[in-house]
């Protein structure tokens, strides 16, 4: 667990904030990577005051023409023919969950497939339907019955002691091992990450998705792809489906969508797939005029011309400065990430994960040097994340780096 300073935050300011005292905390992290744009981007800011001051809250029949401007942008930039959209959700976790309503109601099968280590909301049903088993154990209601796990493609530490290139993908093959030997017949979706992002920032290797595709074409399952961390911009593609060629049926987003923290979440789906009513999937505040503004201001940023350039040579100067770190320190097993989006695999002297280094880096960045960071598994896994907001300049990605040297050489 991280420790809170003294002072409370008062405000932040582009990727810092500052507390009661005017001491200044480099977020490496933006937040819990839900501040693509950071604390208060101006554009964003004034958008959403001027939302506020006219009219904040309609019922969800009334919004629907300020919900059509944002999924039209949306799907302007979506990949595989998705051309339509549902916005009655606020938070990942339920977007995932009608995107799973909408696989089980066109195919009328049951089963969902997710990955170990994956981690698709914080609902019971979203805790259900995510690869780790820690955080099921107290809540008997969250073990959903038509939920398989599948190894997920985890090159560094292969669950099948394997190494590319000639593993033969038997990651792929387990996944049809589980249809045959332990679905019940009737499989809906394969729900996935682009990169497993909680999981310990972990990205499939090359190939892995094309015959994710194939295998959900040969079983007639709706993919899903889980941009609620990568969507908007975050891999320097609006959504990273198109950077790895995925072809999902369906895109879900959050996170990112909000711009400086706004909760805001979407379902973007091939129009085929349009098959929910109202009544089957909608919250109070689903499409409520704030979140639609946040999340329409927000895409108007990312969708400038050269935004997303930007953001590509960002992520190659951050993944640079990391792979420095990579090679000086042996504490350090791998770095890996693409666009704003990298994570360190902290390992000890055996190679073995190394958990309490991880949260004592963490910690210490926090404490020493005011940088803020994140670890995988909610503090159980062994990698420190570094993710800053989209509009971090090339100045502060050295300021990170700086800093969190500084600690990696003071913890040994």
């Amino acid at each position: 667990m991280q420790t809170l300073t003294k002072d409370r935050f008062r405000y932040g300011k582009g990727i810092r904030l500052i507390d009661d005292s005017g001491v200044e905390y480099l977020d490496g992290v933006s937040g819990t990577f839900n501040l693509s744009l950071g604390y208060n981007h101006p554009h964003v800011v004034e958008k959403v005051q001027e939302q506020v001051g006219n009219l904040s809250h309609m019922s969800s029949t009334f919004t629907e023409p300020y919900v059509d401007e944002v999924l039209a942008h949306l799907v302007e930039y979506a990949p595989n023919g998705i051309d339509a959209g549902w916005m009655r959700d606020i938070t990942g976790s339920t977007a995932n969950e009608c995107a799973t309503k909408i696989a089980q109601k066109y195919t009328g099968a049951n089963d969902i497939i997710s990955l170990f280590l994956s981690h698709h909301g914080q609902t019971q049903f979203a805790t259900g339907i995510s690869g780790n088993a820690f955080r099921r154990r107290k809540f008997p209601n969250s073990a959903v019955p038509n939920s398989l796990h599948v190894p997920a493609p985890y090159c560094y530490r292969c669950p099948f002691n394997s190494s590319q290139p000639n593993c033969g993908f038997q990651c792929i093959e387990a996944i049809s091992d589980q249809i045959e030997y332990a679905s019940s017949g009737s499989i809906a979706c394969m729900i996935i990450e682009p990169i497993l992002g909680n999981g310990g920032n972990i990205i499939p290797p090359e190939g892995y998705f094309q015959r994710l595709r194939k295998l959900c074409d040969e079983h007639n399952m709706i993919l899903i792809a889980d941009e609620v961390q990568t969507g908007i911009g975050r891999t320097g593609y609006m959504f990273a489906s198109e950077l790895f060629d995925i072809k999902p049926d369906i895109i879900t987003l959050a996170k990112g969508l909000g711009g400086i923290g706004v909760p805001v979440a979407a379902v973007i789906m091939q129009s085929r797939l349009d098959v929910l009513e109202k009544h089957e999937h909608s919250f109070t505040s689903g499409s409520n005029l704030i979140s639609v503004t946040a999340a329409k201001s927000t895409l108007e940023v990312v969708s400038e011309p050269g935004f997303l350039d930007e953001v590509k040579l960002k992520g190659e100067i951050l993944g640079d400065l990391l792979g420095e770190l990579d090679m000086k320190y042996a504490s350090i097993g791998e770095a890996r990430g693409v666009g704003l989006m990298w994570g360190l695999e902290i390992v000890d002297q055996d190679g073995a994960p190394d958990v309490a280094k991880a949260n004592a880096i963490i910690e210490r960045a926090f404490s020493d040097q005011h940088l803020i960071l994140r670890g995988s598994r909610y503090g159980f896994g062994n990698v420190v994340k570094v993710r800053p907001s989209l509009t971090v300049t090339e100045d502060e990605i050295a300021q990170i780096v700086d800093k969190l040297d500084a600690v990696l050489k003071s913890v040994g």
